[in-house]
């Protein structure tokens, strides 16, 4: 690559800071392909600090695969050696731990399976064919077979169970060798544990998928959005660039019902927060690939904000707490009073004085991770 070229990169990214560059090169990379030479060029400036920094923020939005890979063929294209070699370690060190991961999840579902524990995968493989850094899954099943499974069947250690951990009923394991840890939802789905009835839902309705030759339980794609929502606009309150490639994937496959989705979103007083989700996919992806997601004039009307009100900060995109989360939250609240589903209302009415423990935890600690 050409000084001129590599100076032509430096002034495309020098109105952004560090994050901001890093997030723009991987939105490319990962939304719009075809336009790949900006972050090329962006990635081949970068000293080796700052391609590991880079790589650091494609690994914790899950798209090492999906970025690299386009990284790797315009890199090869354009005659940078040193950058296709970086792509293509960085690109052979995940698919051989996607691999190890996969083996491990195809063992875990087939040891609860036969103990006569239904379980569906969560989040885990809807990144495909990236993976997250836990593998996700739910389950109906009596707390104490399932912990029966892990230590006696696989060999697991359970994790110690952090407050949120208890109130979602949210068990985490880990196995020998094993770079991820498991986590199962036992019961219940969101923050406070409150949505029993979407729980069911997401083992009644869920559907197989194969994997590099394995096949796996997933929840429908309406459950897929329903748990991808609860995730950002009700529990983390942050976006990952994957988040939003696995949502344009659901909807434009053609096989999401959004009558269903609504009918689901409702049940757990969420949709709101569902048309809210999918409007800031949608005006995010038509940032970098210049077309959003055709989405139904009843899910743009029910959403609150778009994507105008996101903020990068600290390698994610923010979802506001003041005003956006607060309403979104007191929404869900009123309509489960409205439902009179009493036990979902106890339990969401625990989260604010939660809420007022996590900021300490992370003006003190700066991790609320130890906490929810």
């Amino acid at each position: 690559m050409t000084p001129a070229a590599l100076a032509e990169g430096d002034i495309v990214m020098s109105k952004y800071s560090k994050t901001e560059a890093h997030l723009r090169a991987l939105s490319l990379l990962v939304f719009c392909p075809e336009r790949s030479a900006e972050a090329v060029r962006h990635v081949a400036a970068l000293d080796q600090a700052g391609r590991r920094e880079f790589l650091g923020h494609a690994n914790v939005h899950h798209v090492v695969i999906r970025a690299l890979q386009p990284l790797k063929r315009e890199a090869a294209a354009t005659g940078h050696a040193e950058l296709t070699s970086f792509a293509q370690a960085a690109l052979n060190q995940e698919q051989e731990r996607i691999a190890k991961a996969l083996a491990a999840l195809e063992r875990i579902c087939v040891e609860l399976e036969a103990a006569g524990c239904r379980v569906a995968v969560l989040k885990t493989l809807d990144h495909w064919p990236d993976i997250g850094n836990d593998l996700d899954l739910i389950t109906m099943a009596d707390e104490r077979l399932i912990e029966s499974v892990f230590l006696h069947r696989l060999n697991g250690r359970p994790l110690a169970r952090s407050v949120g951990d208890h109130l979602a009923h949210k068990r985490g394991f880990e196995l020998e060798g094993l770079r991820e840890t498991i986590e199962i939802h036992i019961g219940r789905l969101g923050q406070a544990g409150e949505h029993t009835g979407l729980a069911r839902r997401f083992l009644d309705r869920r559907v197989p998928a194969k994997f590099s030759g394995k096949t796996f339980l997933m929840p429908a794609p309406e459950e897929r959005i329903i748990e991808g929502t609860l995730e950002r606009m009700y529990r983390h309150l942050f976006f990952r660039l994957c988040d939003i490639h696995d949502t344009a994937r659901i909807a434009e496959s053609g096989s999401l019902d959004y009558k269903e989705l609504r009918a689901a979103a409702d049940l757990g007083g969420i949709w709101p927060g569902v048309a809210t989700y999918l409007r800031i996919t949608s005006e995010y992806l038509h940032e970098y690939r210049g077309t959003g997601l055709d989405l139904p004039k009843e899910v743009l009307a029910a959403a609150c904000f778009g994507a105008d009100k996101i903020i990068t900060r600290s390698k994610y995109l923010w979802v506001p707490i003041f005003p956006q989360s607060i309403a979104l939250f007191a929404r869900q609240f009123a309509q489960l009073v409205r439902s009179g589903n009493v036990p979902a209302t106890a339990r969401l009415s625990l989260l604010p004085p939660l809420a007022s423990v996590v900021a300490l935890g992370y003006a003190v600690g700066a991790n609320s991770e130890r906490i929810w």
